[in-house]
């Protein structure tokens, strides 16, 4: 494990009932850094998402976070440690508001002396600007692109340390991407937020990730420096 190793993944295994998914998983992400994790569908990119915020627990191995061994840490103690995810499918509360979707968010900094108190964080607003003029209206009616906003946002709310994203991408308007993108650059130059991103769109991710990794039936099976190696070079590592 490096020094400067934010999330260290060793041996990880995990899977659903009866069937294993992942195998002897190995990762690491250092402080800073954006990782795009690739592969074909069914590979196992969402269950590592999954096992790494406790929402799919491990059945082997072992998860150490910001130098703490968080592997029987439940899914809410991780939030509270520092790690916020974005499930592919948004998963936002369509009852709510924006802002409200948005407060919800702000419960991850408990264990972080943020409390709820000092609201929601106005660079949400800058990074995505039509969550403020829609604040007030419920998550239920908003457009698919604007609730991937929304479901970044309340992520960002918790301000973490490592923010996971499960195909940010998918089924969204070219000019949507470019603010997902944009924002997701900001926050890891700004403020130093670890990101690890499942994406198909290979030329998303290269336009501002630092390494990727890319499964194969449930195993890591290569990793490089994305300045390094282009996308077309690894392209048939997502093509089915």
């Amino acid at each position: 494990m490096s020094s400067d190793a934010l999330l260290t993944v060793s041996g990880l295994c995990a899977g659903y009932d009866q069937t294993e998914v992942l195998w002897d998983v190995d990762l690491e992400l250092r402080r800073g850094e954006v990782m795009a994790l690739i592969g074909r569908n069914g590979v196992g990119k969402t269950t590592l998402l999954h096992a790494i915020m406790g929402t799919r627990p491990a059945t082997g191995g072992m998860l150490r976070f910001d130098g703490h061994d968080v592997t029987a840490l439940t899914p809410h103690m991780r939030a509270r440690a520092g790690i916020g995810f974005v499930p592919q499918g948004r998963h936002i509360f369509p009852q709510l508001t924006v802002m409200e979707n948005l407060e919800t968010g702000l419960c991850a900094l408990g264990g972080r002396g943020g409390g709820a108190g000092g609201g929601v964080p106005g660079y949400i607003f800058d990074l995505f600007p039509k969550l403020y003029d829609i604040r007030g209206r419920a998550g239920g009616f908003l457009s698919g692109g604007e609730q991937q906003q929304l479901a970044i946002g309340r992520a960002l709310a918790g301000r973490p340390a490592l923010l996971l994203l499960d195909e940010p991408t998918e089924g969204i308007q070219p000019s949507v991407v470019q603010q997902i993108e944009a924002a997701l650059a900001h926050v890891r130059d700004e403020l130093g937020m670890t990101i690890l991103v499942v994406e198909q769109y290979l030329d998303f991710v290269w336009r501002f990730a630092d390494r990727y990794s890319a499964m194969q039936n449930g195993r890591i099976i290569r990793q490089g420096a994305i300045a390094e190696e282009s996308a077309a070079a690894v392209a048939h590592l997502v093509q089915i």
